[in-house]
């Protein structure tokens, strides 16, 4: 029963604390003119507040792996929902979420997301799509780390799925290391399809920076395929 009351409290608070940081995030850049590398505490304390609120522990290993001040592409599994609250709150660097365009849309969260730097990328095809990448390339190589889901969508029996080459062509275009990550343990705390989160334990595992200088956009297969036998081994699967 207690488990179930506290899926209940995180399903309802969880929404009211993302608006109340979204505002919080406006209200910081509007009115006091702080950056956007200054607000990012918020979404960090987010993840951390939704992962006490709902009984889970998330630890992170491979940190030591990562050169200070370098931008990185973060490329972690997709499990669950809960992987954006673990990777914001404990992965311990400061990076951007990389979103589909339809996202910035939405009232107040989009506008928010906007202002925090998030990174917006249009997934129709074409000279939009295209322009779209080449822009976020050219930000991330201008110093912004991103974090991404080569999936695409969650796993949903949490076994690691096939990486789309479309996302690596990003890494190869912004000229910097991708990053192999493993997140573990989000398919038991909520699986895809549940709505109640459980309690348990997480552990982001990050690898060794992959170099992307020598690869070109015709090799984003084989970097993709490089890059998820990277997180298959993380993950120990």
């Amino acid at each position: 029963m207690l488990t179930f009351l506290r899926g209940v409290l995180v399903l309802a608070l969880a929404p009211l604390l993302t608006g109340l940081v979204s505002i919080a995030a406006i209200i910081m850049v509007v009115v006091f003119r702080r950056s956007a590398a200054e607000v990012q505490f918020l979404p960090r304390t987010l993840g951390r507040v939704v992962a006490w609120l709902s009984g889970v522990s998330v630890s992170m290993t491979g940190g030591g792996l990562l050169e200070p001040g370098r931008p990185y592409i973060f490329a972690a599994n997709h499990q669950s929902q809960f992987d954006i609250f673990a990777l914001q709150g404990y992965l311990g660097r400061d990076f951007r979420w990389l979103l589909k365009l339809e996202l910035f849309k939405i009232p107040v969260f989009g506008k928010a997301m906007h202002l925090a730097g998030y990174i917006p990328v249009d997934r129709t095809h074409g000279r939009k799509a295209l322009k779209s990448l080449d822009e976020a390339a050219r930000r991330i190589a201008g110093g912004i780390s991103v974090a991404i889901f080569p999936e695409g969508t969650r796993s949903p029996d949490g076994k690691l799925g096939q990486f789309k080459a479309g996302a690596i062509v990003l890494a190869i275009k912004a000229g910097v290391p991708v990053v192999p990550v493993a997140i573990v343990g989000t398919h038991q705390v909520l699986p895809k399809g549940r709505l109640l989160v459980r309690p348990g334990r997480v552990e982001i595992r990050v690898g060794a920076p992959i170099p992307t200088s020598e690869y070109t956009v015709k090799q984003k297969q084989e970097l993709a395929e490089r890059l998820q036998g990277k997180v298959a081994e993380l993950l120990g699967s």
